[in-house]
């Protein structure tokens, strides 16, 4: 028997990782197989789904940030995450919208989240190296260090991408 711990919607996510937004825009896009290798490559983490779920935030006509939403299983169970990212690629938040395990829930732990603020996909985010471990909580830590870094992989190789192509998106990205 799951126990389920819904702590956010996407929509609160949202407005809570990008206060000053004014228009949110959900999108989807789907993967060819050329970006999901390329993702799993940049990130060292297999690419699970090929649609992929982002909101773009704006205040008035300037992109302040995108919120990727994934999920990771966790020992048994999934567990839903949001990434606030920056026009630059950077991680500002890091939120946990649903745990579904009996144990390993402290990674909801606002000290345990600050870790990746500032991060990109050029960033190691590996536990038990730049990101501590919670004793308890392994497999939550590694999957979510694990799906982190894939996040920010596939903003760098398709997300950001996309968004620049229509002239979005200021072009100031952080190269490796």
């Amino acid at each position: 028997m799951a126990l389920a711990e819904h702590y956010l919607s996407v929509a609160e996510a949202q407005k809570i990782c990008f206060p000053n937004a004014n228009k949110f825009e959900a999108q989807q896009l789907r993967l060819s197989a050329d970006q999901s290798k390329r993702i799993e490559q940049k990130s060292g983490v297999k690419v699970r789904k090929t649609e992929i779920r982002f909101i773009v935030a704006r205040k008035d006509a300037d992109t302040i940030g995108v919120l990727m939403v994934d999920q990771v299983i966790g020992k048994h169970e999934l567990i839903d995450y949001a990434v606030a990212i920056s026009p630059e690629g950077k991680v500002l938040q890091v939120e946990i919208l649903e745990y579904r395990e009996h144990y390993g829930g402290e990674i909801r732990n606002p000290k345990w989240r600050e870790q990746f603020k500032g991060k990109t996909a050029a960033s190691k985010l590996k536990l038990n190296d730049d990101i501590y471990n919670i004793s308890g909580a392994t497999i939550s830590c590694r999957n979510v260090t694990e799906g982190v870094r894939r996040v920010l992989a596939t903003f760098e190789v398709v997300v950001r991408p996309h968004l620049l192509a229509p002239g979005r998106l200021p072009d100031t990205a952080t190269r490796p």
